[in-house]
C-alpha cells in the first residue's frame, strides 16, 4: 500500500466513526473458566454489493435441463464439458448434487479441504428488491415486513455493545470497515454509535502518526457551557481515535502475511490481505466488513461472443474465490485459522430466467457460503425447487429455505456462545422466537469448536446483581411489561423515564417511599431508556431495555 500524505487523509480521517467515552452501563461480563476461550474469535462480513446471481454461482446439478430451458444464453455448461460446472460433492446423492461456477476454483479447493460450507435458498420474508432497503435490511437485522422494515441500527452494532460491552472502553475498535468510505449502518449499535473505523483508502501501517498529527493543538481552556461540552466531546473523540489508530497500526506493522500464500492484485484480495495482517499482529477487532462491488448484473453477463462462461459475472467469482481462498489459507499457514470465520453475503439473489441483455433481473433467494476451519464442510439444505420458476412471476425461485438470521445466530451462539438473551438482543427476537435450539442451521459449527450451552454468555442484568451500598438493581432486563427497582435499603421517591437521547418521557412517584418500586413499561415502545431513580441519598440511573 502506498503511504498517504496529508490532504488525501483529511478529509477520510475526519469521517471516522469516533467511540463515545460514556461507557454503556447495562451489561456485564459472565463466564466460566472450564468454557473454552473465544476471545480471540472474529467474523469477517464480505458484502457482494449490487445481488449477486445465486443461481449461476451454485447450480442445481439434478435440475440442469430445467436450469438451461431457463436460461439459454447464460446457462454455464454442464460438469464435464469444456469450461463446465464444477461438481463440488460426487459423494452426495444425486439430488443433493451442486455445480460450482467455473470460476470457483478457490472454493473448491476450500471445500476439499474442510473449510466451506454451503447453506441452500438463503433471504428473508418479504423480499424487498431495492438494493438500497435491502442491504439495509440485511445490515439492521429487518425483513420485508412492516414490523421489521425499518429498524435504525444494525445487528453487528447490537452485538458487539452487549456481547463485548467490557471492551467499549477498549483501546482496540471493536469493528473495522474496509472498501467502502460510506459507514456502514451495520455498525451502528442501538447506545454506541462510534465501535467501529472506517479505514477505506488509508495506509495502515501510517495511520496512527497520521492522524495523530491533524487538527493542531488543542484549546487550554474549556469553558463550562455547551460549548465547552461540544468541545470537549470532540477531544475526547479525538483522543480515542488516535489510540485506535495507534492500535491499528500497530498491530499491522507486527502482523505479516504467510509466504505461502501470494494474493491477487485486486481490491478484495487487498482488503483481506490487510485483515490478515490485523489479526497475525494480534488486533483485537471482533467484526470485520470488507466490500467488493458490481453484482447487479442486469447485461453482459457473460460475453456476447462467447459460449463458454467467460464475462463479468465470471471475473468478480475469480476475483472473489481467489482473495477468500488466499485468506483462508493465510490464517491456517499462521496457525490462526481455528479463530476466524468468514461470511459472504449479497443482498438477494436475481431471477431464474434471463432476461433480454445477457443478463439477469433482481430476484429473491440465493446460497450462501461459510468459510472456516471451526465450519463443518457440506451442505445445509436441499437444492433450490426450479418448478416453481414460472412465468407467472417471471421466473422467480422464492422459497427460503434459512432466513439470514439463522445463519449469524447459529455463528453468533455455537461459535462466540451469545445467550438467548443476546441474540434477541441482537436481532430484536424477531427471526426466530427465541427457541433458537430448534432453528440453528444444524452442524454449521464443528463439534470440538461448538460452545457448550452452559457456557453461554449472558451479559444482561439479572435479579441476581445486587449490589452493596447505595446502588440500584433494575430487573428484569429487558422486560416485557413492568420493571421493578431495589435500592438495599434507600427510600425510593421517584423513577423517571427518559429516551436514550435523553428527552424525558414520564415519571412515577413512589407513596410508600420504599426501597422496592415496580413500574409499568407496556406503554413504551421497544428500545433502550434511562431511568432515573431518586432515593434518599441522591439520584441514580440505569439503562434499561424494553421488548415484546
Amino acid at each position: 500500500m502506498k503511504r498517504r500524505n496529508f490532504i488525501q487523509l483529511t478529509a477520510s480521517a475526519s469521517a471516522l466513526s469516533l467511540l463515545p467515552t460514556e461507557v454503556f452501563a447495562l451489561f456485564k461480563s459472565a463466564g466460566m473458566t472450564t468454557c473454552p476461550d473465544v476471545n480471540a474469535k472474529k467474523i469477517v462480513l464480505i458484502q457482494l454489493s449490487g445481488a449477486n446471481d445465486g443461481l449461476n454461482t451454485l447450480v442445481p446439478l439434478n435440475q440442469y435441463d430445467a436450469y438451461a430451458s431457463l436460461r439459454p444464453n447464460i446457462k454455464l455448461n454442464n460438469v464435464g464439458a469444456s469450461n463446465g460446472l464444477i461438481n463440488l460433492d460426487t459423494t452426495l446423492a444425486l439430488e443433493n448434487q451442486v455445480g460450482l461456477h467455473p470460476s470457483l476454483t478457490g472454493f473448491k479447493s476450500l471445500y476439499d479441504s474442510g473449510f466451506m460450507r454451503v447453506i441452500q435458498g438463503v433471504g428473508y420474508p418479504s423480499q424487498d428488491k431495492s438494493h438500497f432497503k435491502s442491504t439495509d435490511l440485511w445490515l439492521t437485522g429487518g425483513d420485508g415486513t412492516q414490523a421489521n422494515n425499518n429498524l435504525e441500527s444494525g445487528w453487528m452494532g447490537r452485538f458487539l455493545e452487549s456481547y463485548y460491552s467490557n471492551f467499549l472502553t477498549a483501546d482496540f475498535p471493536l469493528g473495522i470497515q474496509l472498501g467502502s468510505s460510506d459507514n456502514s449502518l451495520g455498525f451502528h449499535g442501538e447506545v454506541e454509535h462510534g465501535m467501529s473505523i472506517n479505514i477505506n483508502g488509508q495506509d495502515p501501517s501510517g495511520f496512527y502518526s497520521i492522524v495523530n498529527g491533524l487538527g493542531g493543538a488543542p484549546p487550554t481552556n474549556i469553558p463550562n457551557s455547551e460549548y465547552g461540552n461540544l468541545i470537549q466531546f470532540i477531544l475526547d473523540s479525538d483522543s480515542e481515535t488516535n489510540i485506535y489508530a495507534q492500535a491499528i497500526s500497530t498491530a499491522f506493522n507486527s502482523g505479516t502475511n504467510s509466504t505461502a500464500v501470494t494474493y491477487p492484485s485486486t481490491s478484495l484480495a487487498n482488503q483481506l490481505k490487510s485483515v490478515a495482517r490485523f489479526i497475525s499482529g494480534g488486533l483485537q477487532t471482533k467484526v470485520y466488513l470488507v466490500k467488493i462491488g458490481g453484482f447487479d448484473t442486469h447485461d453482459a453477463q457473460v460475453a456476447t461472443n462467447t459460449t463458454t462462461h467467460l464475462g463479468d459475472h465470471a471475473d468478480l467469482l475469480t476475483q472473489v474465490s481467489e482473495a477468500i481462498n488466499c485468506f483462508i489459507t493465510d490464517l491456517n499457514s499462521q496457525n490462526l485459522g481455528d479463530d476466524v470465520i468468514a461470511v459472504p453475503f449479497s443482498e438477494f439473489g436475481r431471477k431464474a430466467g434471463e432476461n433480454g441483455n445477457l443478463g439477469t433481473d433482481h430476484g429473491e433467494i440465493a446460497p450462501m457460503f461459510v468459510f472456516g476451519k471451526s465450519i463443518n464442510p457440506g451442505i445445509s439444505g436441499t437444492n433450490i425447487n426450479l418448478s416453481e420458476a414460472v412465468l407467472a412471476n417471471n421466473f422467480q425461485v422464492q422459497t427460503v429455505q434459512h432466513d439470514y438470521r439463522r445463519v449469524f445466530s447459529t455463528i453468533l451462539q455455537d461459535w462466540f456462545g451469545a445467550s438467548n438473551q443476546t441474540l434477541d438482543l441482537t436481532f430484536y427476537d424477531h427471526t426466530i422466537n427465541s427457541s433458537y435450539a430448534n432453528n440453528k442451521v444444524s452442524d454449521l459449527i464443528k463439534t470440538a469448536n461448538t460452545v457448550p450451552a452452559s457456557c453461554y454468555t449472558d451479559s444482561l442484568l439479572t435479579v441476581n446483581d445486587f449490589v452493596k451500598g447505595n446502588d440500584i438493581v433494575v430487573y428484569p432486563n429487558p422486560s416485557f411489561e413492568s420493571i421493578s427497582i431495589n435500592t438495599n435499603n434507600n427510600p425510593i421517591y421517584v423513577v423517571s423515564v427518559y429516551s436514550i437521547d435523553g428527552k424525558f418521557i414520564t415519571s412515577y412517584k413512589n407513596p410508600m417511599s420504599s426501597d422496592n418500586f415496580t413500574i409499568n413499561v407496556q406503554d413504551l415502545a421497544v428500545g433502550l431508556y434511562t431511568i432515573k431513580v431518586d432515593t434518599n441519598y441522591g439520584s441514580f440511573t440505569k439503562k434499561v431495555i424494553v421488548r415484546r
